[in-house]
């Protein structure tokens, strides 16, 4: 027998987005560790392509509804043949199901990740099932527990960044700017975030008719939602200013050639990846005031804080930063290291080996 500890997450969602990549990240993080891993899902997510991409065993449910008895009993039987020692659930459908099925199949560590800034139906699932919740932002552990959700069981725990993969590059910068005909003189304002309506991106539009003509505008991003923005864009009549690069997997190179970010999510926004990862680069920020993109403000120098749909906050946010583009290395490098230290990927996966440490749940060295 196997002494290894089994860690399995599920996941009801089809898409793609940050709540998966992160999913993916812990599932590969803790099989470099010695670790086992698996992951229970519906058979069409994205998900499930890429983990088999990876060599991460894959096991299908399809989550259709908490009152499928043929998906219950599907899940009862997977989780009772491969006895984990870790079911980490993700999304609504599937905490509910798996993290009741890990209770009665005696799993030892039940565990439940917390990824947006939403009221919850209910705290019963919460309180119920999983031993650990690790909330995204503090703002999200917060909002639990004010929805009745027992604070000891919450974990902050934001998505760990590879700062390595996420550097300044000046080759970079100057490739990406050629290919889309960014010269010296313009001013490029991104956003790099899937395109979903939450993401405020209608904001960004509606501002970028505001600006001078030398405000170029970059959204690095695919999703449902780019139809709209198309349509956003054309009735601002800023299609001459306006990119949208469609879904890359290489977004680091992109923010190397931006000047200033705009993040315009306004709810329902745990601490995005692609936030922390404009943070790694120092590059001037202008964002919303949304509760938990507040919170790593503290490490940074160069940004303004504005409320959503205030455009004319927006354009004086941009026109001063626009002020102080030069780059100081000095800066920017406290600032990195600040940011990594904290939301830096090896600080999440040491908290989650301690986390799991804590419930019996290690690799034998």
């Amino acid at each position: 027998m196997n002494r290894t500890p089994l860690i399995v997450h599920t996941d009801w969602s089809r898409a793609w987005g940050g709540q998966e990549i992160r999913t993916l990240t812990e599932l590969r993080e803790m099989k470099k560790l010695g670790f086992r891993v698996g992951l229970i899902v519906p058979e069409d997510s994205e998900l499930a392509r890429r983990c088999k991409q990876e060599g991460i065993p894959v096991y299908f449910v399809e989550f259709s509804s908490k009152f499928s008895l043929s998906d219950w009993w599907s899940l009862f039987c997977l989780i009772r043949k491969l006895k984990p020692a870790v079911i980490n659930t993700h999304s609504s459908e599937d905490s509910w199901m798996a993290g009741c099925v890990a209770k009665v199949c005696r799993v030892p560590l039940v565990v439940r990740t917390r990824h947006v800034l939403a009221s919850i139906s209910s705290s019963f699932s919460y309180n119920a099932f999983p031993d650990v919740i690790f909330a995204c932002s503090v703002a999200i552990g917060d909002q639990l527990v004010d929805q009745g959700v027992a604070r000891k069981k919450i974990v902050v725990q934001s998505t760990g960044i590879d700062e390595k993969r996420f550097r300044f590059s000046i080759q970079e910068r100057e490739e990406i700017r050629s290919r889309y005909n960014i010269s010296g003189q313009d001013i490029l304002v991104g956003n790099v975030s899937f395109l979903r309506h939450y993401k405020g991106h209608e904001f960004i539009v509606r501002t970028a008719a505001t600006m001078p003509d030398n405000f170029k505008f970059m959204i690095v991003g695919g999703g449902n939602g780019r139809s709209i923005l198309e349509e956003d864009i054309a009735r601002a009549g800023v299609e001459d200013r306006f990119i949208l690069t469609g879904h890359r997997e290489d977004p680091e190179r992109y923010f190397s050639a931006i000047d200033i970010i705009f993040f315009s999510s306004y709810e329902t926004e745990g601490i995005s990846q692609s936030f922390i990862q404009g943070l790694l680069y120092g590059i001037p920020l202008l964002t919303c005031r949304t509760p938990s993109l507040l919170e790593p403000l503290e490490y940074v120098e160069n940004y303004r804080a504005i409320a959503y749909d205030d455009v004319g906050a927006a354009r004086t946010g941009l026109l001063e930063l626009s002020q102080s583009l030069a780059r100081d290395e000095a800066q920017v490098g406290l600032q990195r290291q600040s940011i990594a230290k904290k939301y830096g990927l090896e600080s999440m996966v040491n908290n989650m080996v301690r986390v799991y440490g804590e419930h019996g749940v290690s690799v034998e060295t």
